[in-house]
C-alpha cells in the first residue's frame, strides 16, 4: 500500500514529468552530437544495439506523429503555429483528464503523467529546432511493415503511458467497478433530488 501511495503522489508525478523531459532531451543531445558531422549534417552512422533488430541512427522528423505533415491537415496554418495549438490543447486535455481520474486509479494517473512528459519533450524540440530528433530504430515483423518508424525517449513515454491507461481497467478491475458503482449511485441520488 505504501508503494501505491508513493506512485500516486503529486511529488512522484512531478518527478516522472521532469525525469521524462530530462532523459528525452539528454538522449537527443547525445544523438545529435554522435550522429552529425562538423558541418551539422547527418554522418550516416548506425550503431547496432541488438544487431539489426534495434539500432541507433539519427532522423529529423519535421512532421507530426509517424512523419505526417500538418500542412496536409490544416494548410492555412504554419507548422509552428499548428504544433503550438495542438500542444496547448493536448496539455489542457491531459491536465483535465488527470484531475478527473479518481485517486484510487493510480495507474491511469501515472499513464497520463507519462504521456504529458513525453509530449512536452517533443514540444521542446519543435520550438527549439522546428523538428523532432528521433534516433531509436527497431525492426518489425515484415508482414506488418519493413521497419517501425524511428522514435525517441519522449515517444516511448507517450506509448507506455497510453498502454498503462488502456490496461488500468483490467489490472485494477475491482477499483474501476467500485468507482463506476459510486458514480452510478451519485447520479441516481441527484436524479431523485431533482
Amino acid at each position: 500500500m505504501k508503494a501505491v501511495r508513493v506512485v500516486n503522489s503529486l511529488g512522484f508525478h512531478i518527478f516522472i514529468v521532469v525525469f521524462s523531459i530530462v532523459a528525452d532531451q539528454l538522449t537527443k543531445l547525445w544523438a545529435v552530437a554522435r550522429f552529425t558531422n562538423e558541418f551539422g549534417g547527418r554522418n550516416g552512422d548506425v550503431i547496432p544495439v541488438l544487431g539489426s533488430l534495434v539500432q541507433f541512427q539519427l532522423v529529423f522528423n519535421k512532421g507530426a506523429a509517424f512523419s505526417s505533415r500538418p500542412q496536409d491537415l490544416m494548410p492555412f496554418l504554419p507548422p509552428t503555429v499548428f504544433f503550438i495549438l495542438i500542444s496547448v490543447v493536448a496539455t489542457v486535455v491531459l491536465f483535465w483528464f488527470y484531475k478527473s481520474i479518481d485517486k484510487r486509479d493510480y495507474l491511469s494517473r501515472l499513464g497520463v503523467v507519462m504521456i504529458l512528459g513525453g509530449a512536452i519533450g517533443n514540444f521542446i524540440d519543435r520550438m527549439r529546432l522546428q523538428m523532432v530528433v528521433d534516433f531509436i530504430d527497431c525492426d518489425f515483423p515484415d508482414f506488418i511493415m519493413t521497419r517501425f518508424p524511428t522514435f525517441n525517449v519522449a515517444d516511448s513515454f507517450v506509448t507506455v503511458g497510453v498502454a498503462i491507461v488502456i490496461l488500468s481497467p483490467f489490472v485494477l478491475k475491482k477499483v474501476h467497478e467500485q468507482i463506476k458503482e459510486e458514480r452510478k449511485q451519485k447520479n441516481e441520488e441527484q436524479t431523485t433530488n431533482n
